[in-house]
């Protein structure tokens, strides 16, 4: 955990439990009483082989747990509160309003972008989800500011998705969830789907975007080389409970427990060499 003030916190999470419940299965425990806390401008970054409950809580973060559907978990035990919002047992008003100040990109955003769409109409989509009356001007100039920001030219505005790389792609997707100017950034598994010769590009953006804008960001990878690029501190996750939180040297350096003793080879391996990829143990490409 930090030492930050509570005020000064836009997450605190405090023995969070999650479950996913089926009309069809039995019920699963995916996140099991995890605590930390994120302060105002940090980076967190969130590993973990698959199915070790991030992208589980990635979508409480993003203050969607509990919204609906067989596919979104709730939150079972303990208390999370993003940017100052309960989000247990959270109400629709006050859910429209967290997600108004939280950019989420998911694993699959770059792919769920509009064909028919182009580059600005995806990413100025949101503003109009928001205010179908909003300023034509204002949003064009919103898209153009934040298409700027994420490294595309302005040239590729007219373009449709299937002209562009897998790389600009996720810039676009990376936009689409920033052109509201969220204070919170929720990445989940930002480079899947992207070339590992673009890769550097995405993250880079990522990395600048945090630091420039001043936002906290909490990044989901499965790839150790993503988050120690890019992540001061690291959550490391296994069966829904985390077992290790601390920069990339703390957490390798003496490993007790036998997953980050992995991990300590899985950076061993690595070489300390940003350009390689290493997956945990356990891993594959979705979490």
């Amino acid at each position: 955990m930090t030492s930050a003030n509570s005020a000064d916190l836009v997450i605190s999470a405090r023995d969070v439990s999650m479950m996913y419940r089926s009309n069809h299965a039995r019920p699963y425990l995916a996140v099991r009483g995890v605590s930390f806390e994120v302060a105002a401008g940090d980076l967190l970054g969130i590993t973990g082989e698959s199915g070790s409950g991030k992208s589980t809580l990635a979508l409480a973060i993003a203050g969607l747990a509990g919204s609906g559907g067989e596919a979104v978990p709730r939150i079972c035990g303990g208390q999370l509160e993003v940017l100052g919002t309960r989000v247990r047992r959270i109400g629709r008003r006050s859910r429209d309003r967290l997600t108004l100040r939280v950019g989420f990109l998911t694993q699959d955003a770059a792919e769920r972008l509009s064909p028919l769409l182009t580059v600005a109409e995806n990413v100025a989509e949101p503003i109009y989800q928001r205010d179908r009356r909003f300023s034509v001007s204002e949003a064009a100039d919103a898209v153009a500011t934040v298409i700027d920001a994420v490294r595309l030219p302005l040239s590729l505005m007219n373009r449709l998705p299937y002209q562009l790389s897998s790389g600009q792609r996720q810039r676009v997707a990376l936009a689409r969830a920033l052109v509201l100017e969220p204070r919170l950034l929720v990445a989940d598994e930002p480079t899947r789907g992207v070339d590992a010769t673009v890769r550097d590009g995405v993250l880079e953006a990522i990395r600048d975007l945090q630091r420039e804008r001043g936002i906290t960001a909490v990044v989901i990878s499965s790839d150790l080389a993503v988050l120690t690029r890019i992540a001061p501190r690291i959550a490391v996750m296994q069966q829904g409970i985390i077992v290790g939180l601390g920069d990339i040297d703390s957490l390798t350096r003496a490993p007790e427990n036998d997953y980050l003793k992995g991990l300590a080879r899985s950076r061993a391996a690595l070489g300390d060499t940003p350009n390689r990829t290493s997956r945990l143990p356990g891993s594959d490409h979705t979490p």
